[in-house]
């Protein structure tokens, strides 16, 4: 039997996404935890719901120049598509990215102006979120 690629401690489960997250830009914490409040009566918190709402955030932050914490951020999202649990590589995809190419969001920016700080694992993602939008092609 061949062996995984990683051992369950470096597995990201749905309940430990966001804490890498937080470590990489402290400043979402307080949005964080109010989402978590509002989110209190759900069964689980919505980890789709809270990356839209930080894909929000890289896009006010990307728009005032302010990116000092996007390697670090990018760096924790490749972690989501490499060691993440199927929930977690999802809300990567439809949470985070596919509301970073959201136009509608862009005052001053534009979506491709992220990728430069985007891991190749990511960027694969990108270009699938993308295809499926622009052309149909299912994401997997």
């Amino acid at each position: 039997m061949s062996q995984p690629d990683h051992d369950d401690a470096t597995i990201i489960h749905r309940s430990n996404m966001f804490e890498p997250l937080l470590l990489a830009d402290p400043t979402f914490r307080e949005t964080w935890e109010r989402l978590r409040r509002e989110q209190e009566s759900d069964e689980e918190v919505s980890g789709y719901l809270i990356a839209g709402e930080f894909a929000c955030r890289l896009i006010r932050c990307l728009e005032a120049g302010d990116t000092s914490r996007f390697t670090a951020v990018f760096q924790v999202v490749k972690d989501w598509h490499t060691h993440g649990v199927q929930y977690v590589k999802d809300a990567a995809i439809v949470g985070l990215l596919e509301d970073l190419q959201n136009e509608n969001l862009h005052n001053t920016t534009k979506p491709d102006d992220f990728l430069p700080w985007m891991h190749p694992e990511t960027v694969t993602w990108w270009h699938k979120v993308r295809d499926f939008w622009e052309k149909g092609v299912p994401l997997v």
